[in-house]
């Protein structure tokens, strides 16, 4: 298993602030993570894998 790393770490390496992270959580759009005792963490990999499905080729793609 990878590390995880803490909302904090995740928010930093994708240059978010942690509020931002959160509230892209809560509303379902973020990078998929894992509770574990009640405590969020997130693996790499999910951070990457998010980071191309947001990717884009022009500003008129549209998401359906």
């Amino acid at each position: 298993m990878s590390s995880l790393l803490t909302q904090k770490e995740a928010a930093k390496i994708l240059k978010l602030s942690t509020r931002t992270l959160e509230r892209l959580r809560v509303n379902g759009n973020g990078p998929k993570y894992s509770k574990l005792g009640g405590v969020i963490r997130y693996q790499p990999a999910c951070l990457t894998e998010w980071v191309d499905a947001c990717s884009r080729q022009s500003t008129s793609h549209v998401t359906s």
